[in-house]
């Protein structure tokens, strides 16, 4: 399955090629930013961003505020949904791939009551492609073709419509650039 949904251009992009396009085990949206990779990347590795880069409202603020600095580093958010048993919770990333300033991503879990920490085979990435001194095309991706069967039975994949990716691209967008 092939879906593509194209919105409209903001007066910040400068090449909106955002496209969002949804396979059977990962769903991505590109944007073009007039922003160099550099400063892109380090919003991205800064978790007090990552409330206002989410296109969905869930991600609230940061349990762990330092930067992100290294594979295999464990930074927790707190979280909100509607549709969580608790509405509030928190869940843990785990660094999994981080290459100033071309990528970064994580894969999402949680801490057990034993503090034995779980990841359910979902992670996040940001691919930055600088097209010159002060812009770069910024691919996001999230991908769950890792999550187990048993996983799948209870939480549908993926969990937000296709425009969340283009939202979050878009508020990166903003922050980056400082407006």
């Amino acid at each position: 399955m092939s879906v593509t949904t194209t919105a409209p251009a903001k007066p910040l992009i400068t090449s909106d090629v955002n496209a969002t396009a949804v396979d059977q085990e990962n769903v991505s949206a590109v944007l073009t930013v007039p922003v160099p990779a550099a400063r892109v990347f380090a919003v991205l590795a800064d978790p007090t961003a990552h409330s206002a880069i989410d296109g969905t409202g869930w991600v609230q603020e940061p349990a762990d505020a330092a930067p992100l600095t290294a594979v295999g580093q464990i930074f927790r958010m707190d979280m909100y949904h509607p549709g969580h048993p608790n509405g509030g919770y928190q869940v843990a990333n785990k660094v999994q791939v981080l290459d100033p300033p071309r990528t970064i991503g994580w894969l999402t879990g949680q801490e057990k009551d034993d503090g034995r920490l779980e990841f359910g085979g979902w992670f996040w990435r940001y691919d930055l492609a600088p097209l010159g001194p002060s812009e770069t095309e910024v691919t996001l991706t999230y991908d769950w073709s890792a999550v187990p069967q048993s996983i799948r039975e209870y939480l549908q994949f993926p969990p937000f419509g296709p425009e969340h990716l283009s939202n979050s691209l878009h508020h990166l967008a903003e922050l980056a650039s400082g407006r």
